[in-house]
């Protein structure tokens, strides 16, 4: 049966959702027009549709998979569930009200919050004992303070400049922690989403790790292992030169040019770091 997936038409999560639909081996639309894409090679379709609609379409079982944000799944409120991470569209939710007037979330009893995530901001109140009153508003939320239409608003902060623009200034906890997920609607999931999904994590690992070879004397082999032991260990080689072998091992991204230094220093030599497109471990 043909997988039917739902992704970001536009917005901040729509070119990554692409790059990384692409990475993994599917086909994606070269006209952001389209709605809609038959990728009969690996028995797919995609649907292009509005972010915040994902998590419905995919809880009512109309869609199979879909990529959204966590914002806007427990914002929904639809039967839909988190099933990965995808590393992308990070985002932080604050609460934010006139620069030193208020301090805490025991503050908010009694008044009023703008936010374009009700169901969030609601959930979040309810769970911590605090009566507010909760209004949404679509797009910007920062100026219904000056307008009187909230004495306090929730919403994402990234550099907090816009906030600081309006005289503004973020207080108490982080509300959420947002990115990129992979969501379905739970329940017993099928041998193409399995593959589908195994795709997508290759992908995720790939942009994580390199493969670094490198040349070392056997006598420095263990310290050098000690320092890189891969994945599922190294892969080790004889050279033609007495006493040394080559060695390919998988290694994390971060920190990969500190570890060349580092086998540099043990003697290691002809050290190079290879991007990985895709993998299955």
């Amino acid at each position: 049966m043909t997988l039917r997936i739902a992704v970001p038409n536009k917005g901040s999560l729509s070119q990554a959702a692409t790059d990384i639909l692409r990475e993994s081996g599917y086909r994606q639309r070269s006209d952001s027009k389209e709605l809609a894409l038959v990728d009969s090679e690996n028995d797919v379709e995609f649907f292009y549709l509005r972010p915040r609609d994902i998590a419905l379409y995919v809880g009512e079982g109309t869609l199979d998979v879909g990529i959204t944000g966590r914002d806007l799944l427990l914002d929904s409120g639809a039967k839909a569930e988190e099933v990965m991470n995808l590393g992308f569209g990070r985002s932080r939710f604050h609460f934010a009200g006139p620069a030193g007037r208020y301090s805490s979330l025991e503050d908010l009893h009694g008044l009023r919050v703008a936010t374009s995530y009700v169901g969030v901001v609601e959930d979040y109140l309810f769970r911590h004992g605090v009566d507010a009153t909760v209004t949404r508003l679509d797009g910007a939320v920062e100026t219904s303070i000056q307008l009187g239409v909230a004495d306090v608003i929730a919403d994402v902060v990234e550099t907090g400049s816009t906030l600081r623009a309006a005289g503004l200034e973020t207080f108490g906890e982080v509300i959420l922690d947002s990115q990129a997920v992979l969501i379905t609607r739970g329940g017993e999931v099928s041998e193409d989403f399995e593959v589908f999904r195994r795709r997508i994590e290759g992908v995720l690992v790939a942009r994580s790790f390199v493969m670094m070879d490198y040349d070392i004397e056997e006598r420095h082999l263990d310290r050098a292992t000690e320092l890189a032991p891969g994945r599922e260990g190294p892969t080790i080689s004889p050279l033609g030169k007495p006493g040394w072998v080559a060695v390919r091992v998988m290694v994390p991204r971060a920190g990969s040019q500190r570890l060349m230094d580092d086998l540099w220093s043990i003697g290691a030599r002809a050290i190079l770091l290879t991007d990985i497109h895709a993998c299955r471990l």
